[in-house]
């Protein structure tokens, strides 16, 4: 999915703004961040170290938002008929994954960001820890680290891989 998504983001905006600036939008963006950045970089042709650091400002840059202005954004969401099952879906979503935050905050909060599968990820890591009411102070570090696992991770499936392919 996130590779599809990738790919159709980037053949739409291909002739109309550079590649590493497709990246670091993509890397802002729910579902695909920092995944879909490095995918992205690739199929640019964007150096490894430069993609790194674009797609890894471009996943922080929204977290200190989510992190401290989700929940009133939500509650004023939630009182409207339109946006009210939005939320609440969101809501259900990002708490039915939160049984390892809760349990293990620090190092939880980290593997669920760290690791990069459908549904995690640093946004739904900086939602559930706004919704458990972690501060930014303690949500922030092990969200760090998980990007920079998740960082190494898709190195390695974005641009080793495909390497190690070709020189076969």
């Amino acid at each position: 999915m996130v590779e599809s998504l990738v790919n159709w983001f980037t053949t739409l905006f291909a002739d109309r703004l550079p590649g590493e600036l497709v990246v670091f939008l993509l890397s802002m963006m729910p579902v695909l961040e920092l995944r879909g950045g490095l995918i992205a970089s690739a199929l640019y042709g964007i150096p490894i170290v430069e993609a790194v650091c674009i797609c890894f400002v471009g996943n922080l840059i929204p977290l200190p938002f989510i992190l401290l202005l989700i929940r009133p954004v939500f509650n004023w969401l939630r009182q409207t008929s339109l946006f009210r099952p939005l939320v609440e879906k969101l809501e259900r979503k990002a708490m039915g994954k939160s049984d390892t935050i809760r349990k293990y905050e620090f190092w939880g909060l980290l593997f669920f960001v760290g690791i990069p599968l459908p549904g995690t990820g640093a946004w739904t890591g900086a939602l559930i820890a706004s919704m458990l009411n972690i501060s930014i102070k303690r949500a922030m570090p092990p969200i760090i680290l998980g990007l920079g696992m998740a960082t190494v991770i898709m190195c390695f499936v974005s641009y080793f891989l495909p390497w190690v392919i070709t020189q076969m």
